[in-house]
């Protein structure tokens, strides 16, 4: 309860370290242009990720937001699934290559469901804090969802549960931090496989789109050449943020 009473508070000072971190932000891999659609959490909408968006395009990547307003969960007759897909579509559309998913919270349970339906125009997913695996003893997802739209949450399905928590068929890497508020850390990771990837940060979840590590990390992920992925490294200078 403490570390969600404090997610504002702490997404304010990872927001304000943005700027000591520059000179490794600076550092990060540069972009090979390939378009990168960016999925804001529940109950927020693209101006939350204004700031990963803007970093992303000046590494030069192309960037998107998912323009579909407020990510108000899973109801609405699969209006935001169609969005998504159709945003895709028309994505791929107009540059001819895969897009690289970045979902933050459930907008990576949606990043990871779309790989699922069209594999053939993803490259890979990155989430951040996206609780796919289960929601997790001591999480507080129900609390904020009920808390935003009123609805109260029936017990999940164990069959759905099961197929969100398998990984996509494309390279996927989860973002994940123990002391996150809002989502279970360990409803967070990804199963081990050849094409998954966990990586630990310190920090809170209403703050991974700000977080100067985080931020670093999905930069890293997006430059790896298209086909062939690899885990991240915690090499050197590394090991000091990444655990």
């Amino acid at each position: 309860m403490l570390l969600f009473a404090l997610e504002g508070q702490r997404a304010l000072l990872e927001a304000a370290s943005l700027v000591p971190a520059s000179p490794l932000l600076r550092a990060a891999p540069q972009g090979d242009g390939h378009p990168v659609l960016v999925l804001p959490g529940f109950g927020a909408g693209d101006e939350s990720t204004v700031a990963l968006r803007f970093y992303l395009r000046r590494l030069g990547y192309w960037v998107q937001g998912w323009r579909l307003g407020r990510n108000l969960g899973f109801h609405g007759g699969g209006r935001i699934e169609h969005g998504v897909a159709q945003r895709i579509a028309d994505l791929f559309g107009k540059r001819g290559r895969k897009i690289s998913l970045v979902g933050w919270s459930l907008g990576g349970v949606y990043a990871r469901e779309i790989a699922r339906a069209v594999p053939d125009r993803v490259r890979q997913v990155i989430t951040l804090g996206s609780p796919f695996a289960g929601r997790g003893r001591g999480s507080n997802v129900d609390r904020a969802y009920e808390a935003l739209t009123g609805r109260r949450l029936r017990r999940p399905d164990p069959e759905i549960l099961a197929r969100l928590s398998e990984p996509p068929p494309v390279p996927s890497t989860a973002i994940f931090s123990r002391t996150d508020g809002v989502a279970h850390w360990r409803a967070c990771l990804e199963r081990p496989s050849p094409r998954t990837d966990n990586i630990e940060i310190r920090g809170s979840h209403c703050g991974l789109g700000f977080n100067p590590v985080v931020l670093y990390a999905i930069a890293d992920r997006l430059s790896q050449p298209e086909g062939e992925w690899q885990p991240f490294t915690r090499q050197g200078w590394r090991r000091i943020f990444y655990r």
